[in-house]
């Protein structure tokens, strides 16, 4: 599976991270939560759109993939993938942004976990999937299955709100 960009280092730069909460605080306070949700929407929508192609030709097996090949990529990530018959389970039992934001003595816009779902669910409504996502602040577990309308909705109140 091929990331949807390009960089020649194997794993990114960290100060990536300030970068992101620094542009959801100012789209949050410039604009208010639902501009900074159509934001994240958007990306999964369009910039993650050869990712979402990817997983609705592979099924379950690129989702996985995908994600394994993400956190490796990604500096100080901690994560499990595990992929079963009918969904792939994405535990975050370090999140490298949460530290890398912690660890710089970053204010965490308190919404900033809210961003996986966002972009996890537009990625996968493309493909044919949805996820749901439970925990944050730094460890998280999300799960991507076959979309379906009797599953409940998320829930944002089972994403936790980021601190320092």
């Amino acid at each position: 599976m091929k990331l949807p960009y390009t960089d020649t280092k194997p794993v990114g730069a960290a100060d990536f991270y300030f970068a992101i909460n620094a542009t959801f605080r100012f789209i949050l306070e410039s604009l208010g939560p639902d501009a900074l949700r159509r934001y994240w929407t958007g990306l999964g929508e369009s910039y993650f759109a050869p990712v979402s192609e990817d997983w609705r030709a592979g099924g379950l097996p690129a989702v996985a993939a995908y994600w394994r090949d993400f956190f490796q990529a990604e500096p100080g990530a901690q994560v499990e993938v595990d992929e079963g018959s009918s969904e792939v389970v994405v535990r975050v039992n370090t999140c490298p942004a949460i530290a890398h934001l912690r660890g710089g003595a970053r204010d965490i816009v308190p919404c900033f976990c809210q961003h996986c779902w966002f972009i996890g669910e537009a990625m996968s409504a493309k493909a044919g999937f949805t996820v749901r996502v439970e925990g944050g602040n730094g460890s998280c577990r999300q799960v991507f299955r076959t979309a379906d309308p009797a599953l409940p909705p998320q829930q944002l109140s089972a994403i936790k709100e980021a601190t320092c």
